[in-house]
């Protein structure tokens, strides 16, 4: 009888490494086979609107053309952020009020003060290093929700375009989230944000060999900028989304795309999906309260096709 060699940390290690493979392999074949059944359906027409979405012309548009058709660039690519802003500027007042009222009553010594600035120091270089800021964004986030109903109505109107124009233009939703808090409780991580998550895959892969297809950057590039469009269309301005603009300008300094080139892709971009918006600007809002109101992707997917009009 041959006994066994004594186990060793690295041994674990692989078996943990081999565990997390094995599982992502299945989450994957599982998203795949997902947008495969959809596929199925959109081609049998018991979907109307996956992938079915209406394109505008694939051309050069300059920025007099977006303004005859209503759409001010400028106002819609350069999100403002304002209300966490303006909460952080509030907050850091907020804390520098208790820290002297403590100073004036308490009259703490010199190394009592060195010793609170270096644990306040400290803990900011590690939500910063250690979660990319997730607690602070944790923490204004919570308290927008908290006091701007508007802050609330925008952020919810952005996820549900994400949604909306990702099924759209064929790429299946997978999950969502509203908030920060949502995020944390659902995946446990403090450096992801709110927002849609979608079963990319193939996208990815694409990614991954460095060879992207015009198709697939038009609908990366309509989807990312569905947020901040949404939020132009309602509001005349666009807050949240600095995100999504970072994400879609860094695609295209990927694909080493020059200056001009970038433009165009971003300009069709914009017009497609404000386009899009409009025209499915009903079914967006009914879309938000759903989601807000916790429904799964499935019951998001039966409201969107319940409200498709004949022009998708």
């Amino acid at each position: 009888m041959r006994a066994e060699g004594a186990r060793g940390p690295d041994d674990d290690d692989d078996e943990t490494s081999a565990s997390a493979t094995s599982v992502a392999r299945a989450a994957a074949d599982a998203e795949r086979e997902a947008v495969d059944i959809v596929a199925c359906l959109a081609s049998t027409g018991a979907l109307r609107g996956f992938g079915a979405a209406r394109l505008v012309p694939r051309r050069d548009y300059a920025l007099s053309e977006l303004k005859l058709n209503g759409i001010e660039a400028e106002r819609l690519l350069s999100p403002t952020e304002s209300t966490i802003s303006n909460l952080r500027d509030a907050v850091s007042k907020a804390l520098a009020l208790v820290v002297g009222g403590w100073i004036f009553a308490a009259h703490p010594s010199g190394s009592t003060l060195a010793a609170a600035a270096s644990v306040a120091a400290g803990a900011l270089v590690v939500d910063q290093i250690g979660f990319g800021g997730g607690v602070e964004a944790l923490v204004l986030d919570t308290l927008a929700q908290t006091t701007s109903t508007e802050y609330k109505a925008r952020l919810r109107i952005h996820e549900a375009a994400h949604f909306l124009v990702a099924y759209l233009m064929g790429i299946l939703p997978k999950g969502y989230t509203l908030s920060s808090l949502d995020a944390y409780e659902k995946y446990g991580a403090l450096n992801v944000q709110a927002g849609c998550a979608f079963c990319d895959g193939a996208f990815q892969r694409e990614v991954a060999r460095g060879k992207i297809g015009s198709g697939s950057l038009g609908r990366f590039s309509c989807v990312a900028l569905a947020g901040i469009s949404m939020e132009y269309i309602a509001f005349g301005f666009s807050e949240g989304g600095v995100s999504d603009v970072r994400q879609l300008d860094g695609m295209l300094r990927a694909l080493a795309f020059t200056q001009k080139k970038s433009d165009s892709e971003v300009r069709w971009a914009v017009l497609n999906t404000i386009t899009l918006l409009r025209r499915h600007e009903a079914c967006v809002r009914k879309l938000s309260e759903k989601m807000a109101a916790g429904a799964s992707v499935g019951e998001c997917v039966r409201l969107i096709e319940a409200n498709l009009g004949d022009d998708i």
